[in-house]
């Protein structure tokens, strides 16, 4: 039956309504049952035959499954929309997010849930607002579709509807009662994600509609959310509106005007200096009464620049492009507050600028700043880390010197952002279990990269000292990757991947001397993996032994001499030696082999199952099992 049930699902996907007929015919009740509420898993979807017919819009092979063979309307199953997995979506769902009114139509005729939600409490309403579908929403509304249902975020009808710019359906869902001043998990009204997309129409219909000047969950109205994000003529509408003070109006311009001078997709230096002029006019529009600046201490980033205090300070830079660029990032930053998650993102678009033009010193010098204000706030910053180790590879590749000082800075980040990460996997929920690990293995890596670049980089006995005190206090830590290796497996692997956007040029694994530094910072030499093999057991399996038998010779005497033990066994009771895949780590590995009296009578009492538990010291035990 599993295998017709294949056939089924496939006819009712591709709509062949008589092959599906014809593959029903002559089965028993129960048979028929098991048929069309088989759930099928294809192309990333767990779907039965009418969820599938409703998602591809098959209005005949809906009607015959729902006329003749009364199958359940509610069936659930798992469906990809535009790059979004849907776990818990009704075929009723399924069709109004497709924009299939005639499905739709079906099925709510035979009695479909019009407000039966998803996994992530998402109604079929939600899913044609989605769409900007106002047919289906008009149908689902008129057959008592509730637009209040927000999903699991709070987020309602209107306000996707607003945020995605169809605007018959914002102005449809506030005829019929929408509330324009619902707010979302983050704070946001349907009036800040319109303003964010500049949706300028719908910005209109939402102001005619009463919708408020709200501050959301980061401290922004939806006049400031338009000024970062840009939208110059939401600003200028929103401008006019009823809450918008003198104080707000004077920001709202600032921030549109710094917004221009770093956004890659809207730089415009010209409007930069025309809305932040237009905005210091506003300032001094009353010689008595001028709005005064909160200025904020200058910013080593910044070029130590303090910001235009007046018309005359502004047109002094007016010819400066690079002046106006850092004018703009700090008046973000007064405006926004270094606390808010949007003002890193143009600090680091502009170190970007720099780097491609090989001003690296001026690059890093605002990429720091923005880590720190990152780390500041808390947020993931494993991206930010890698964007690191990517330019300072660059930088050895091309001969440029790279700071011992900039190279510490950034691997103290990177132990604090391992620690964080650390802990989210501890504390995440099963479905970001996966992305916050891999995030954090993602930091792993860019240690090590960091830790590989500090050893091409000049510097005093102090900062090798600082260097060391990093590395030192993250092998204190002991993070270990899924399969539990430690940073000194990883450094011996050749298996440990390494970014290919410039870092690979400066960086390899296994790498000796990254492996001899992080054993000088006090790595476990004979530290074990989630399957007992210690760094030994990695190494010898090298498969080049022979085009880089450098790497491996200065691996493998680095490790006995710092206490290696060759003898060690994993769980699969093999040594090094057993593990060895190629003559030359064998040869290599004996002529290192020095055994001692007290691994010899480890390796008998093992190998004649000898009872030694509570009967020798603890840390006797734990020797002994090591062979």
């Amino acid at each position: 039956m599993e295998s017709l049930a294949g056939y089924v699902y496939k006819a009712a996907s591709e709509g062949r309504v008589l092959t599906l007929a014809a593959l029903l015919l002559n089965h028993s009740t129960a048979e028929t049952h098991y048929l069309l509420s088989y759930v099928t898993q294809h192309a990333g979807q767990r779907s039965t035959p009418l969820i599938i017919a409703a998602r591809n819009g098959h209005a005949k092979v809906v009607r015959l499954l729902l006329d003749h063979y009364r199958v359940e309307t509610e069936q659930t199953g798992t469906v990809r929309f535009d790059g979004y997995v849907i776990d818990g979506a009704t075929a009723l769902w399924c069709a109004a997010g497709a924009g299939h009114f005639e499905v739709v139509r079906l099925l709510v005729l035979h009695s479909a849930n019009v407000n039966h939600t998803t996994v992530t409490n998402s109604t079929p309403l939600r899913a044609a607002c989605f769409d900007g579908r106002l047919d289906i929403v008009r149908y689902l509304v008129e057959n008592r579709a509730d637009i209040g249902i927000a999903n699991k975020y709070d987020n309602t009808c209107l306000m996707i509807a607003a945020y995605k710019g169809h605007g018959d359906v914002v102005r449809f869902l506030l005829e019929r009662g929408a509330d324009p001043n619902a707010r979302a998990h983050c704070g946001a009204t349907a009036l800040h994600f319109a303003a964010e997309a500049g949706h300028l129409d719908i910005v209109k219909e939402l102001v005619r509609g009463r919708a408020s000047m709200a501050v959301n969950g980061n401290g922004m109205t939806p006049l400031k959310v338009a000024a970062e994000s840009c939208k110059a003529d939401v600003v200028e509408l929103l401008l006019a509106h009823a809450d918008c003070d003198p104080a707000s109006r004077v920001e709202a311009l600032e921030l549109l005007g710094a917004s221009f001078a770093n956004d890659r997709e809207n730089y415009d230096i010209l409007k930069t200096y025309h809305y932040l002029y237009l905005a210091m006019l506003e300032r001094h529009r009353d010689p008595a009464h001028v709005i005064a600046k909160e200025v904020l201490a200058p910013v080593e980033a910044y070029g130590g620049r303090s910001e235009c205090r007046t018309p005359a300070d502004l047109e002094a830079i007016r010819q400066d492009r690079d002046a106006l660029h850092m004018e703009g990032l700090i008046v973000r930053e007064r405006v926004l507050g270094s606390d808010n998650i949007d003002v890193s993102h143009p600090i680091i678009y502009r170190g970007a600028v720099y780097a491609d033009n090989m001003e690296f010193d001026r690059c890093i010098r605002l990429w720091l700043h923005a880590l720190r204000l990152r780390q500041r706030g808390n947020r993931n910053t494993h991206k930010d880390l890698l964007r690191f180790a990517q330019v300072f590879s660059q930088m050895v590749h091309l001969n440029e010197p790279v700071r011992a000082r900039d190279v510490e800075q950034v691997l103290r980040c990177s132990v604090l952002e391992i620690e964080r990460s650390t802990a989210r996997v501890g504390t995440a929920p099963e479905p970001d279990l996966h992305s916050a690990t891999d995030n954090y293995e993602s930091n792993l890596f860019t240690f090590l990269y960091l830790v590989c670049i500090s050893t091409k980089t000049q510097c005093g006995e102090e900062e090798r000292a600082r260097i060391n005190k990093q590395i030192y206090d993250l092998i204190q830590l002991d993070p270990r990757s899924r399969e539990g290796a430690s940073l000194l497996h990883l450094a011996i692997s050749s298996s440990t991947p390494v970014d290919d956007f410039h870092t690979n040029d400066v960086c390899s694994f296994p790498n000796a001397q990254v492996t001899k530094l992080l054993l000088d910072c006090g790595a476990r030499v004979n530290a074990v993996d989630h399957e007992g093999n210690s760094p030994l057991h990695v190494i010898v399996q090298y498969n080049r032994p022979i085009s880089d038998f450098l790497t491996l010779h200065a691996i493998i005497i680095s490790l006995v001499e710092a206490g290696a033990h060759t003898d060690m066994t994993n769980k699969q009771n093999k040594t090094p030696l057993d593990k060895s895949t190629t003559g030359v780590s064998e040869i290599l590995l004996k002529t290192q082999m020095k055994m001692s009296l007290k691994c010899l009578a480890a390796r008998a009492v093992r190998q004649h199952h000898i009872t030694y538990r509570n009967q020798i010291p603890k840390t006797l035990e734990e020797f002994v099992e090591l062979h």
